[in-house]
């Protein structure tokens, strides 16, 4: 459905550190690492796409994130929202929501919440009440 989401950076070195470690821990991969022109692009390992892209803005503005907007990753398993969750904090980013059950988006609902160093949300859930699988 999607082809990409983009999300701005401020510091282009940083986020690079900060997604690297948040997106391994969940099968993603750098796959376009270019930060003199500014834009860095994550892929799931075995697939080259929906990319997740990061980039200085366009526009030479600074990069700010948007209020009610949140990235959201699937994951097949409970272990990754986990690891995500510690991978995030671990590399400079803020807690938005422990690892845990959301009942009331639905009963299945795994997820985890954070904000990267330039303030975007990004959340990883697992939607299998069995904890594997992508959908419920």
């Amino acid at each position: 459905m999607f082809s990409h989401i983009t999300v701005g950076t401020n510091d282009i070195d940083r986020a690079k550190q900060f997604y690297d470690q948040v997106l391994a821990s969940i099968g993603l991969r750098c796959q376009l690492d270019d930060r003199v022109a500014g834009w860095l692009c994550y892929v799931p390992e075995a697939d080259s796409g929906p990319e997740f892209l990061i980039c200085r803005p366009i526009n030479g503005e600074q990069a700010t994130f948007g209020n009610g907007v949140t990235i959201g990753f699937n994951v097949r398993d409970r272990s990754q929202v986990d690891a995500f969750h510690r991978a995030a904090l671990a590399a400079g980013g803020a807690d938005e929501g422990t690892p845990g059950t959301r009942p009331h988006y639905h009963p299945s609902y795994y997820g985890a919440y954070v904000r990267d160093p330039d303030g975007n949300k990004l959340c990883c859930v697992c939607h299998r009440s069995d904890g594997a699988g992508l959908f419920p």
